[in-house]
């Protein structure tokens, strides 16, 4: 019997006031669970805490470096890696290694970008990021000599895991402290930038 049927049914000798209540009482409870079991199951949205993704992703102030009044809100697609490879240069939501919590003072999720595949070995070398010899190009999110930083450094990627770097790199704890992240711990790409509302888009 369909639920709508049997609702009707189960409340037909309700005074009609009650009636109303029961149906609205359904209705909040049954979008509520839509909402939680889309936010599990397909995408959840995340906040940007840190300066370590600006410009691309805002935090805010008054933290460190921070160029926003409100941290922008970001969606993961966390069904995307069932059905295809993590791609060099996108932005990530990843759990963060246990060593993480010891570089970083903090651990959970972390929204990074993707810069290392597995097995490659990942070179910075004035700043400028060399994946097995060849310097990547990243003009489109590394806009000047700041961000870039000046550190140099040889890291090798284990097999499934992933090198990430955040955008801001002179105020980010990534993979350079801690190491890469195993496959599994890869939640999802951010797919939208859905708060604050002058922010909102697809990326």
């Amino acid at each position: 019997m369909p639920l709508a049927r049997l609702l009707d049914r189960s409340t037909s000798r309700l005074p009609r006031p009650v009636r109303y209540a029961v149906d609205w009482v359904l209705t909040i409870v049954l979008a509520a669970v839509g909402v939680l079991a889309f936010q599990a199951e397909i995408a959840k949205p995340y906040r940007i805490p840190t300066a370590s993704m600006e410009p691309t992703l805002h935090c805010g102030a008054p933290a460190p470096g921070c160029r926003a009044r409100f941290a922008d809100r970001v969606i993961a697609n966390r069904l995307a890696f069932r059905f295809r490879d993590p791609h060099r240069g996108e932005i990530v939501v990843f759990r963060a290694p246990p060593a993480a919590d010891l570089a970083c003072g903090q651990g959970g999720a972390f929204v990074k970008r993707l810069v290392g595949l597995p097995g490659e070995t990942i070179a910075i070398q004035d700043g400028h990021v060399l994946a097995d010899g060849a310097r990547l190009e990243e003009s489109a999110y590394i806009h000047n000599r700041l961000q870039r930083g000046r550190q140099s450094g040889t890291w090798h990627v284990q097999p499934g895991h992933y090198f990430f770097l955040g955008d801001n790199r002179t105020a980010s704890c990534d993979s350079r402290a801690w190491g890469s992240v195993p496959r599994r711990d890869l939640i999802g790409p951010v797919v939208a930038t859905y708060w604050p509302p002058t922010r909102l888009g697809l990326r």
